[in-house]
Parts: C-alpha cells; sequence; structure tokens
C-alpha cells in the first residue's frame, strides 16, 4: 500500500522531481518519506495537502494518464509522444520496475501490485492505459448470487481478476478514455465469454462507448506480432479505426533492427565488441544447441506438425518474439552462413523489433530483457493508436473544463 505522503504526492499529479522542486527538499529525502523512514516535514506535508486532486500550472502536460501492468513502458511511450503526462504508474514485477524506472526517471517509480492500492490513492486522470493479463471469469459467484436472489453486475462477475482492478478504476475516476491491450486470442479465450464480459462491463456497466481491433506490429517492425486493442470513450465521439493509417505490412524488414558489425554503429558492450560493433559470440548458439533444435524441428516435420525453429536472413520478417526467448531463441534465430551456427538476437535488437529506440536503457540481465521485450508491446502501433485518440480525448477534457465552469 501507498503510505500516505505517496498517496498525496500522487493525488496531486506531481513527479518527484516535480515535488521536490515545490517544497525544497531532495528527491533522494521525498523517496525515504514514501519508503516510509523518517516522519516528512510538515510543511511539505501542508503544501500537497493544499493541492488536493489538482496539478499545478505549469506541471502538467495536455492530457494526465495512468500506466496500468505498465512492463517496461510500452504503452506509455505512444502517450507520451503525444504530449501526455504519466501521473501514476503499476508494475508488479521488481525487474521490470527497474527497466522501467531507468527509462522515465523525470516522473514517479512505478508502485506494485495494482490490487492492494485503493482508488483513492490514485489520482485523477483523463486517460487510463493498460495492458491486463487475460483470465477466465468464474461463473460460481454469479450462480450463488443468483440462487439468493442478489443483484449482480458484471464488476461482481469480473472480480478476482485483474480487469476487475481497471473497472473498479474506470468506474470510480471516470475517465474521459481508456485504451486496452491484449492478445489477440483475448476475443476466443473461454470460447469468447472472457471477451463478452470484459465488453459488457465497459459498455452497459461502466457507459462506455468502445472500439476494438487486432492490430499487427508487422505493419510498423518486422515482426508479424498481432494484439488486440479495446479503446473507449466516456462520452459519444467520432472515433473511427478508419483514421489509422497502416503502412503496408513488410515495409520494414529484418536487417534494419540487426547490427551491421561494420562499424557504423558505436559499439555497446555486451552486446556488440571491437571497432566494428561486431555481435558478441556469446549469441551464436552452441553445437549441442543447435544440433537439439534441428534434431526437434524433424521430429515434428516427420510427425506433420508445425513446430521448429524460425531461421531469419535480413529480408525477412521475424515470427512474434515471445517471452521464453531466452530459452533457446528458437522463434527467431539469426543466419550467419552455412558453416557457422545461427545466433540470438542480442538485447538491443529485440528492443529495436519492438520499436524501442537505441536511447531505451536495458539494466537487467541478458535473461530478464528477453522476458521483458517479449512480454511488450510494438510500440509504434500504440504511437498510431494514440494519435487517432488525441483529437477526441483533447474535445472531452476540453467540454468537461467548460462544464466546470458554467
Amino acid at each position: 500500500m501507498l503510505n500516505e505522503f505517496a498517496a498525496m504526492r500522487i493525488r496531486a499529479g506531481l513527479s518527484l522531481d516535480e515535488t521536490a522542486n515545490l517544497t525544497g527538499y531532495s528527491v533522494r529525502q521525498l523517496q525515504r518519506w514514501e519508503a516510509g523512514i523518517g516522519k516528512p516535514r510538515d510543511a511539505a506535508v501542508k503544501l500537497l495537502g493544499s493541492m488536493g486532486p489538482n496539478v499545478p500550472a505549469g506541471f502538467s502536460g495536455r492530457f494526465n494518464f495512468i500506466d496500468l501492468f505498465a512492463g517496461i513502458g510500452g504503452i506509455r511511450k505512444g502517450f507520451d509522444a503525444i504530449g501526455g503526462h504519466c501521473v501514476f504508474t503499476s508494475e508488479w514485477n521488481k525487474f521490470a520496475q527497474e527497466t522501467y524506472a531507468a527509462n522515465f526517471r523525470d516522473n514517479h517509480p512505478p508502485y506494485g501490485d495494482i490490487t492492494t492500492i485503493g482508488t483513492d490513492e490514485i489520482p485523477d486522470h483523463d486517460v487510463l492505459l493498460a495492458g491486463f493479463p487475460c483470465q477466465p471469469f468464474s461463473i460460481a459467484g454469479v450462480s450463488k448470487k443468483n440462487s439468493l436472489g442478489r443483484k449482480h453486475g458484471f464488476l461482481d462477475e469480473t472480480q478476482g481478476t485483474l480487469f476487475f482492478d481497471v473497472a473498479r478504476i474506470i468506474k470510480a475516476k471516470r475517465p474521459a478514455a481508456f485504451l486496452l491491450e491484449n492478445v489477440k486470442n483475448l476475443t476466443s479465450h473461454d470460447k469468447g465469454r472472457t471477451f463478452q464480459v470484459i465488453l459488457q462491463a465497459l459498455t452497459e456497466e461502466l457507459g462506455y462507448r468502445v472500439w476494438h481491433k487486432v492490430i499487427d506490429a508487422q505493419h510498423f517492425v518486422p515482426q508479424h506480432r498481432e494484439r488486440i486493442v479495446i479503446v473507449g470513450f466516456r462520452e459519444d465521439v467520432p472515433f473511427s479505426w478508419d483514421d489509422l493509417r497502416l503502412p503496408a505490412k513488410g515495409s520494414v524488414r529484418l536487417g534494419s533492427i540487426l547490427h551491421p558489425g561494420d562499424g557504423s554503429e558505436r559499439p555497446e558492450p555486451p552486446y556488440t565488441l571491437g571497432p566494428d560493433a561486431k555481435v558478441n559470440g556469446k549469441y551464436t548458439l552452441t553445437d549441442k544447441l543447435w544440433q537439439y533444435l534441428q534434431g526437434y524441428a524433424d521430429k515434428h516435420k516427420a510427425a506433420g506438425n508445425g513446430f521448429g525453429f524460425g531461421l531469419v536472413k535480413p529480408d525477412d520478417v521475424a515470427r512474434t518474439l515471445s517471452a521464453r526467448y531466452y530459452k533457446d531463441g528458437s522463434e527467431i534465430l539469426v543466419y550467419q552462413g552455412k558453416k557457422a551456427n545461427p545466433r540470438r538476437l542480442t538485447p538491443r535488437e529485440c528492443a529495436r523489433l519492438m520499436g524501442y529506440g537505441d536511447d531505451f536503457r536495458i539494466p537487467v540481465s541478458d535473461t530478464q530483457a528477453y522476458k521483458q521485450f517479449g512480454n511488450s508491446v510494438a510500440v509504434p502501433v500504440f504511437e498510431a493508436v494514440a494519435r487517432i485518440m488525441q483529437p477526441h480525448i483533447q474535445t472531452l477534457i476540453s467540454a468537461s473544463s467548460r462544464r466546470r465552469a458554467a
């Protein structure tokens, strides 16, 4: 749970740096107070308390948003790109938190398990972002309520799932808009019931206008990666997926994200080494692993199955990068000629494959980096969606401001 001082800062919509500038205390001192070390100064508490849920002039972007199930910030980067101001982040994985904090150091640290944070501890916001995990909804609780003659809603039906935490925050905060992301198979999960309950909760109980679309990241990056994007607005707006301009599939090829190894890019140890920035040999598969993967593929081919490794060259588009890539790299193996074993992508190449720039910091081990990029969204997809949402977000924010002023 957030302590009282941290909750006050979050409700005010301030980052640690902004709070430091306002109060005159160092970021390190503020972090100590938020960690429960020492008692916050009365002057700092009084200042934050006087702000309430409003962001002071000069400290907000064109709109505020929160980032739930944030991972390493892929969805957030899309909304940062259109001028949004992130006021709250939740991500439970400590390694993902480390990468997130390393790349968004000008803002608040990510908080942990969203199921332990009350809605009163979350700041007001204009847009909610969430890449929530997919879980089946149990009907046991609903059946019990029916047997007792009690009424229930779709939010009751989602209790015990992480979507419930998204829904309870939307219900309490009523943001102008939201964007939710999930795997393509969400629509067929649990025989379609999971998706049906989600849509009913968002539309019938929460009262939002909702659109959804499966988008393949292959329009933007050299990787086949389909994800469902669910967009909702609090009021009627003329949103349309027709406004989403997608480059032709396959217009970007794998060579654009691979290390050239010819000295045209600076070396980045441990990924690339030497004056020519050649890929570190540790990413080349051992003879034993390469023989195993070939044997595994032959076995399944003989059985009529499609399982096997994905060998790619610079002109190819890769398979979907998964969180299991750290195990053997089998879904995307870079061809290195007939006389050499193929190699894994480096973590930097994985970052590029997901649309992260080379300025994106990777502070964790290779194993954790592979997991993080395999679990991430493709950043350019969500920047494109953010851009077609932006005018409608602004319309609703402006309408709310006029109503408050009237």
